[in-house]
Order: structure tokens, then C-alpha cells, then sequence
């Protein structure tokens, strides 16, 4: 039987990214738990709009745009702060950064807010007030439209900003990534930047919980060969382990330190 609701929520989300949907009397025999506790880890996955509601059960969610940015800020947050700090590990003092949009590398700005003489160049207002106590750190934000709820500026003045640059590292998130290694987002701007980073830096690095592998978003743009490190917080599902194998010198599994996936 497993232990945590939290480990009991995952196996919940992967058996129904492997079937699509499951009922909750399906699931409750599966784990050898009560139907009212599943339904409780399945409410709470639904409210945080990783699974959709339907009669005796749950489905995927119909996803054509990603969460408030308050309620991602929440989700997962120990395993973003975990991800956040193995990648501060990689960083060292000294050194040229991009960071992109999404929680998880403001989550990264906010392991690396004390170091010393880093230059960060940046579309996320978030990321920048992350460091802006630090005089130790130049700051560098691109101009273009801002997203007020998300606190980022997108749009091509701001994917060619990064282009002005060439940074040690390029840190930045993902809205999901597909099972052929494909990188997924929720809009043609947020992939754009990105890309946009991953070229011009020497070193790029991708910042993703496992809730992100098999997660539905609908712009593709980019892949894991892109990618020079993955760091995650926990060990790929199984329907990613041919990508484990593949990438297993790139990946960093979060909490063991120096530790890469096998």
C-alpha cells in the first residue's frame, strides 16, 4: 500500500495519463484504500486543475491554457523548491544567467537571491525581484508586453532580446513534455522565448517536476537533445523510461545530491 497522499495523488495522475480516464471505485481497489479517500486525492488533483471531474470518476482536463499563476506558484512547491536548490548546485558564482517565465525558475531566482557577481538577464518580473535586494547582481529585464497576472513579458521584442545576449546558463521552465521528448507550452510566445534562451546560452538547463511529463499543453517547440540538463524532483514515470535511459547523463534527480537518474 502507499504511504503518502502524495505519492498516492502521482500513481493517480499516471494511471490516468495511461488510460485517460479511471473510476473512483477503479482506483480505491487499485490502492486497497476507501472510495472516500480516493475521491478526496482526486478532488484535490481536480481543484489544481491536473484532472477534470466526470460521473464516477476522473479524466484528463481539456487544456488549452495553463493555471493561474498564484495556483502553479502552489502546486508542487516542496518539489520545485527541491528542484531549485540541485539546480543552484550547478551555478557557480561569477557567472551570466537567463531565466524564463513560470514558478519553477522563480523558484530557482529565489535559491541563487544571495550569490555573488551573477549578471541575470530575464522576462519575468518575478525573477527579477527575486535578486533585486542583492547588489551583488546585475539585472537585466527584456521590454515588451507585460502580463500583469503573470507578472512576464512576452511577444517577439522579447524573444529577441535574449538574442542581444550570450549567457553561461539558460534556466527555464516547461508546460509539459511529451513522450517523444517533445517540449510543450501553453502559448506561441511562451515557447519562443524559451527557444529563444536555450540558443543563446552556452549551458542550458530545464527546470521540471514529474507532474510535467505526459501533461497536455497544445504549442510545440523544442526537445530534450536541447536540453544539457534536466533537473527533476523525483524518478520519471514509467511510460518516460526509454527517455530516462536515453538522457540519463543529462538528468538530475532533485534530493541526491550529485545523483543522476539511471
Amino acid at each position: 500500500m502507499l504511504k503518502t497522499a502524495t505519492t498516492r495523488q502521482a500513481h493517480i495522475l499516471e494511471i490516468v495519463r495511461e488510460q485517460g480516464s479511471a473510476s473512483i471505485e477503479q482506483l480505491a481497489a487499485r490502492f486497497d484504500v476507501t472510495q472516500q479517500t480516493i475521491r478526496r486525492l482526486a478532488n484535490a488533483l481536480c481543484d489544481q486543475g491536473l484532472l477534470r471531474r466526470v460521473h464516477g470518476g476522473v479524466s484528463l482536463p481539456v487544456q488549452n491554457q495553463n493555471l493561474a499563476y498564484g495556483s502553479r506558484h502552489r502546486l508542487n512547491a516542496n518539489a520545485k523548491r527541491r528542484i531549485a536548490h540541485a539546480t543552484a548546485n550547478l551555478i557557480p558564482d561569477g557567472t551570466s544567467l537567463m531565466i524564463g517565465l513560470g514558478t519553477t525558475p522563480e523558484y530557482v531566482a529565489q535559491a541563487l537571491s544571495r550569490r555573488r557577481d551573477l549578471r541575470v538577464i530575464t522576462n519575468s518580473l518575478n525573477v527579477a525581484a527575486a535578486f533585486a535586494h542583492n547588489p551583488d547582481v546585475e539585472i537585466t529585464i527584456a521590454g515588451g508586453t507585460l502580463r500583469p497576472l503573470d507578472r512576464d513579458i512576452i511577444g517577439e521584442a522579447a524573444a529577441r532580446f535574449f538574442s542581444g545576449f550570450r549567457a553561461d546558463f539558460g534556466i527555464f521552465g516547461v508546460g509539459g513534455v511529451d513522450q517523444d521528448g517533445t517540449l510543450l507550452d501553453f502559448h506561441v510566445d511562451e515557447v519562443k522565448a524559451r527557444q529563444s534562451i536555450a540558443a543563446n546560452s552556452r549551458t542550458s538547463v530545464l527546470v521540471a517536476d514529474i507532474t510535467k511529463f505526459g501533461r497536455n499543453a497544445t504549442v510545440r517547440g523544442g526537445h530534450l537533445d536541447d536540453c544539457h540538463h534536466l533537473v527533476i524532483d523525483d524518478q520519471l514515470p514509467p511510460a518516460f523510461q526509454p527517455i530516462a535511459l536515453k538522457y540519463s547523463d543529462r538528468i538530475h534527480t532533485a534530493g541526491n545530491a550529485g545523483h543522476r537518474a539511471t
